[in-house]
């Protein structure tokens, strides 16, 4: 999961804290050499070269084989998601793919997608690279709203049904719930970030918008669907087209593939002022339409998914912290200035949430 814009405080300096299981980290056993023994077990033989790429919730290798062909190793984090749960994200990548809809599934070796080795569960797929677009270009913006609608078709003909769903209660409440029962925010300013928590999420239970003359319009009024999940610039990968005209985005990973409204994989490709986002929007919308209606009533969505995503993003630090990687690529995070600026982005989401939607 990336950030959602975070502060980089002052030098009150980082938090200490070991909210996973004590001792070592879920992936201290996972060295070069068990990388390589994992994939001799399903007959995919590295010539040694191995190339870290960036994850953080799981961790993920490129892998020269001895052919020169490359793969992607991905081993799933401890804890985090059932082998059924894991499993529906393959079949919606399988699902996508035979709607020709450019995505990168897992390979099937030895008749299945997902493989057990040394304690860790793990998929190979096949490498692309691959740039990130440019948002700032609405044509490219028009054209992923075409690619997500093509990927909600898909996820609309069928639900989910081990995977956890995006509500309030998962991205709101209970993480909520879980900083605070840990004692991991300062005292200095625990009350305060309590309080503009409160009070970001019962604006959010009672539906943050009035766009119509039926009343707000909330989470729990939208249609869900499967979604990607964590739709962020980062997450789309780019292509030039090639002479028979392939390229554009793609998706290579599901792993936040959850249920939700379809607002949820469009809010994070927004930026800037009022004006440009809503400039983006139309763009999008644009392309998404063409393909595949989308209820405006779900715009009302999109700060309320912002502020559960806020507080949702701070208990996934938090909850990682052991794990090495965190406190190197996340320094900043947990003293009183970050907690102090989260009070004051709460405040800020609290605000949005009362403003008129923004209009695609």
């Amino acid at each position: 999961m990336p950030a959602v814009g975070p502060l980089r405080p002052g030098d009150n300096g980082p938090m200490h804290i070991s909210p996973e299981a004590p001792g070592a980290h879920p992936f201290a056993t996972l060295t070069p050499d068990a990388v390589l023994d994992a994939l001799a077990s399903v007959g995919l033989y590295g010539d040694g070269r191995l190339m870290a790429l960036s994850s953080y919730e799981n961790r993920v290798y490129q892998v020269t084989l001895e052919d020169g062909e490359r793969v992607v190793a991905k081993f799933y984090r401890p804890g985090r998601w059932s082998e059924a749960q894991i499993l529906e994200e393959h079949a919606f990548a399988a699902d996508l793919m035979a709607a020709e809809v450019p995505a990168v599934g897992p390979l099937v070796l030895d008749g299945r997608t997902l493989h057990p080795h040394g304690g860790f569960m793990f998929s190979v797929s096949p490498w692309r690279g691959g740039r990130q677009p440019e948002l700032d270009d609405f044509e490219v913006l028009e054209w992923i709203g075409r690619f997500l609608a093509r990927i909600h078709t898909v996820g609309a003909a069928q639900p989910f049904t081990h995977r956890t769903a995006l509500n309030l209660a998962q991205f709101g409440t209970e993480p909520r719930d879980w900083l605070l029962a840990h004692d991991l925010i300062p005292l200095d300013v625990q009350s305060a970030w309590r309080d503009a928590c409160e009070k970001a999420l019962d604006l959010i239970a009672g539906s943050a918008g009035d766009t119509t003359a039926a009343g707000p319009f909330g989470l729990q009024d939208a249609t869900p669907l499967r979604l990607h999940g964590d739709c962020h610039p980062g997450n789309i990968l780019w292509t030039p087209l090639d002479e028979w005209g392939r390229g554009g985005p793609h998706f290579v990973d599901l792993d936040d593939a959850r249920m939700g409204p379809a607002v949820q994989d469009l809010w994070m490709l927004l930026s800037g002022d009022r004006r440009q986002r809503t400039h983006q929007l139309g763009a999008l919308l644009d392309g998404y339409e063409q393909f595949r209606s989308f209820d405006r009533r779900e715009l009302a969505l999109i700060e309320p998914l912002r502020t559960l995503r806020l507080i949702h993003y701070s208990a996934w630090l938090a909850r990682r912290w052991q794990d090495p990687i965190f406190p190197i690529n996340f320094p900043w995070f947990g003293s009183s200035d970050y907690w102090k600026g989260q009070v004051d982005m709460l405040h800020e989401q609290i605000e949005a949430m009362q403003e008129e939607p923004l209009v695609g």
